[in-house]
């Protein structure tokens, strides 16, 4: 597939790796997400000490680490966007069949952590789990094959792709992790419907997930009491829910003031599901907004940058990038507000987590180098081609 992108950029011959890097890149994703890990690490200073002291580790345990993985992070993304369309190809197959493989292996070397679902694979010092980093390979495979489909005689690969989403989507429904599930779902409907699905296709798809979501109701209590307490009329004032409707009403616009609030007390998943909880109380809407618009930024800007992109597979893997980045941080903020139920998601760069923020690097990289600019000529040329 010839690989062109966005812009029409001259071609330098011979000129170095990173100065080429460099004046390519999408400068304002990129700096978008450096200060999405920065109130990260600023977050995690309050948000997970008391955790810290909670399980007898030191002060700031949580906070090196989040340091050490946002490292690896920083370093995914460098490489990765670096890398060529074809390239990023290559290794989301890759990444995509070993984190398939690994979510075949969750029912036999997987454990919950005593939170009632089967996500995460120990390994003593760390824990993996598949599920964030299938995610970008996906993707990207996704729109592989529905962009190979479009070629002349080419493969059934808008079928294939269908096979694997519910391949995928059962394994993770089977953990359960349904908030995983249903943002698999919404990124391949987004490639599916770039790709030119018709109506009557995603009309069918999205009654097939009602009838989904009312099975899953009514066969998995952990679905069940989810949806439960998020329909409920009154929170209870106790659950995580309760506590994080509380400190994000105590924190008005201003906030209460920096490491005076309370709910990283008294609420568990502080430092990682709610972390905008601790945002909203001790720094007011004025961060969260800022937190809201820097990922509306690397949403806004890839796509209109891919917009321009004559390439189909170039233009389809970076609008499913970017489209599950942005919901991903919507979903996570929705649950903190109640305006969706809990689904154990994490938010981007904030959230503490090794495997969501190397992931989360991951899938930035692999948007930078989908929307990096090289030169790619006129639209005019095409029907010139043609003639």
């Amino acid at each position: 597939m010839t690989e062109m992108v966005y812009g029409s950029m001259p071609s330098r011959t011979a000129e170095p790796v990173l100065p080429r890097w460099w004046r390519t890149i999408d400068k304002w994703t990129l700096t978008a997400v450096l200060m999405l890990f920065g109130i990260g690490l600023l977050l995690g200073l309050a948000a997970s000490v008391p955790l810290a002291e909670r399980n007898g580790l030191p002060s700031f345990y949580y906070v090196q680490r989040q340091a050490v993985f946002g490292g690896l992070a920083l370093i995914s993304i460098f490489v990765v966007s670096m890398m060529s369309p074809d390239m990023v190809r290559r290794l989301a197959i890759i990444g995509f069949g070993c984190s398939l493989l690994a979510l075949l292996a969750l029912p036999f070397v997987g454990t919950d952590f005593g939170k009632g679902a089967v996500r995460w694979i120990s390994l003593g010092f760390v824990s993996l789990q598949p599920s964030e980093f299938l995610k970008p390979g996906f993707m990207v495979v996704i729109a592989w094959l529905m962009a190979s489909s479009q070629d002349l005689n080419g493969p059934p690969g808008k079928l294939i792709s269908f096979g694997l989403v519910v391949t995928v989507v059962l394994l993770l429904a089977f953990q359960p992790d349904f908030g995983q599930a249903m943002l698999v779902l919404f990124g391949w409907g987004v490639i599916y419907f770039v790709s030119g699905a018709p109506m009557i296709l995603i009309v069918s798809v999205l009654a097939l997930t009602s009838v989904g979501g009312v099975t899953a109701y009514n066969t998995s209590e952990h679905f069940a009491r989810r949806i439960d307490g998020f329909l409920a009329s009154d929170v209870d004032p106790r659950s995580q829910m309760g506590y994080a409707t509380s400190a994000i009403q105590e924190g008005g616009f201003f906030g209460v003031g920096v490491g005076e609030g309370q709910v990283k007390w008294t609420l568990p998943d502080a430092h990682t599901d709610f972390i905008i909880a601790v945002a909203a109380e001790e720094y007011g809407l004025i961060l969260v907004l800022a937190i809201i618009s820097l990922y509306a930024t690397v949403v806004v800007r890839s796509l209109f940058r891919l917009t321009r992109e004559r390439d189909p597979f170039i233009r389809l893997a970076g609008t499913g990038l970017a489209c599950v980045f942005g919901v991903q941080a919507m979903i996570n903020m929705g649950v903190a507000v109640r305006l969706l139920p809990a689904k154990g998601m994490t938010l981007p760069f904030v959230s503490y987590g090794g495997s969501s923020v190397i992931a989360a690097g991951i899938t930035v990289g692999m948007l930078l180098a989908m929307t990096r600019a090289r030169p790619q000529g006129q639209m005019s040329d095409i029907f010139k081609r043609g003639r």
